[in-house]
């Protein structure tokens, strides 16, 4: 059995936001000079365009690095591409992560799945492995918990 993970705690595709993060900078900087460094016969708009599609590329990419789960005492958050969503330890059956599954997701006591994306095989099967035993394992103390008092 693994150590107890000690809260708060956070789990993210680190390698995933290392290479999305600069990535995205980057993409800024680019298209700002390619939009400066265009022929003189470029209108003003199309110098704008420019600079807007480097920051639509940009924000793509903060998206796909958004992902994360957050553990504390309280309940975990859920970060997905999109939305997040707080939820309560008594909202949460159990973890699954089942081999091939591309991320962790939570099984909710309203009979509903959430896909919790900041757990994630694509980047490390090991680590990802690692951190969702441990969130099932936080889970299963919470449960434990609520049914002994």
């Amino acid at each position: 059995m693994s150590a107890p993970v000690q809260l708060p705690v956070t789990w993210f595709p680190r390698r995933t936001r290392a290479v999305l993060l600069p990535v995205s900078a980057l993409l800024v900087v680019m298209f700002s000079v390619i939009a400066v460094a265009l022929p003189a016969n470029w209108q003003l708009n199309d110098r704008v365009a420019m600079v807007v599609s480097g920051l639509v590329f940009a924000g793509a990419g903060l998206m796909l690095a958004r992902p994360k789960v957050s553990a504390d005492a309280e309940g975990v958050t859920v970060v997905n591409f999109v939305r997040s969503r707080r939820l309560a330890w008594a909202e949460i059956v159990r973890v699954n992560f089942r081999q091939g599954d591309p991320w962790a997701s939570l099984d909710l006591a309203d009979g509903t799945s959430l896909a919790a994306v900041g757990i994630q095989a694509g980047v490390g099967h090991e680590q990802a492995v690692s951190a969702a035993r441990a969130l099932r394992d936080l889970v299963e103390g919470h449960s434990r918990s609520r049914a002994e008092a």
